[in-house]
């Protein structure tokens, strides 16, 4: 009888929640082309409604010009900014539709991230630069302005903003550097990281781990953010793949830590709340390609560089992204945008965020 009573009032409790929000529209934003892969089908922003078996809902017709390297937002300005092969950088508004402003910079633009405020984004000035001034770029997301130069060593590459708005993080060269967003002080340097470059990451949402993937194998790195110690290196499958690592996403309530094995065609799944995470399954993918996974904001789908979408609790593909014209779609740069009355009101991330115990700053 208890369980009864419990099961209906959460019942009760979801229908009043989704009655108190009418309206709400959540897509999934795919710019493209993506500079990493073949798949995008075209130019602009490929939008999918998330409600509805993410069906194509339209493309938004945005002169990219070249492939993209990244794909940022910030749920304050209600926009998302996008850093490209010919080392520009823009800001492209939501509601309005209109490019507010682009930069070009001399190094280049890699995977940048905002802060939360939707201040400052930070802008890693790419894998394909070892020379001088490598590291970040720290710019203003009001106009692109340049405010300075966090030089943080070769090929940067990824980077975080941390959902408490306090930390930059960023790979490197088998380097990774965390940043305080306050002041843009260099926190701590992580030496020996991963086994070469620092592919992609993810962070839990209290900044107590990292888990960066390796280079040369399908497995990642655990990084002791409060220590600096690099404790654990956690391969996939029963002997270590040569494959590298192109991936890695926390679910929302960090019980699971997917990887890619873009080769092998597969993503790993651990139970991120043993340390070590330790292997309890896999999904099988489509395709290949440039590796890459993340969630939606409630945890409910998980999207990779495939058109494959699933269900992140049962592990089964429940939905494939096609175009206009019914053709296969994918790529690695999206982000989840939820609208009310044609407003942002929430917005995920191109990173698979730990978001365990983290409120939403509203617009």
């Amino acid at each position: 009888m208890h369980k009864l009573l419990l099961f209906l009032l959460t019942i009760f409790s979801v229908q009043t929640l989704i009655s108190a929000e009418p309206g709400l529209k959540r897509y999934l934003y795919m710019s493209t082309p993506d500079a990493a892969q073949p798949g995008g089908k075209g130019m602009g922003i490929l939008v999918f409604d998330i409600d509805h078996g993410h069906r194509f809902v339209r493309r938004i017709d945005v002169p990219f010009k070249e492939g993209l390297r990244g794909f940022c937002g910030s749920l304050k300005r209600h926009a998302v900014y996008y850093t490209t092969t010919n080392h520009r950088l823009g800001a492209y508004d939501l509601e309005s539709e209109k490019i507010l402003w682009e930069r070009t910079y001399d190094l280049g633009c890699d995977r940048a991230c905002i802060t939360p405020d939707g201040n400052k984004l930070y802008v890693p000035t790419g894998w394909w630069w070892k020379g001088e001034n490598s590291g970040f770029y720290v710019v203003d997301a009001n106009n692109g302005e340049l405010l300075k130069r966090l030089p943080a060593g070769p090929q940067a590459h990824n980077s975080i903003a941390s959902l408490d708005g306090r930390f930059a993080y960023l790979g490197t060269e088998t380097n990774f550097w965390v940043f305080r967003t306050s002041d843009d002080s260099l926190v701590r340097r992580f030496e020996g990281v991963g086994e070469r470059i620092v592919f992609p990451f993810t962070v839990d949402s209290r900044n107590r781990f990292a888990y960066v993937c390796l280079g040369g194998h399908v497995g990642f790195d655990v990084l002791n953010l409060q220590t600096g110690e690099v404790p654990y290196r956690v391969f996939a499958g029963e002997q270590p793949i040569a494959h590298r690592t192109h991936g890695a996403a926390l679910t929302p309530d960090e019980k699971e830590l997917w990887i890619s094995d873009q080769d092998g065609k597969k993503l790993f799944i651990f139970d991120a709340t043993k340390m070590p995470p330790k292997a309890k399954g896999q999904v099988e993918l489509s395709a290949g390609g440039h590796g890459w996974v993340t969630f939606s904001l409630d945890g409910h789908y998980a999207w990779c560089h495939t058109p494959d979408v699933f269900d992140a609790r049962t592990k089964k593909q429940v939905a494939t992204l096609r175009d206009e014209n019914g053709e296969l779609v994918s790529g690695s740069k999206f982000i989840e945008v939820h609208f009310r009355n044609g407003k942002v009101v929430n917005m995920g991330d191109q990173f698979g965020l730990g978001r365990k115990g983290v409120k939403t700053i509203s617009p």
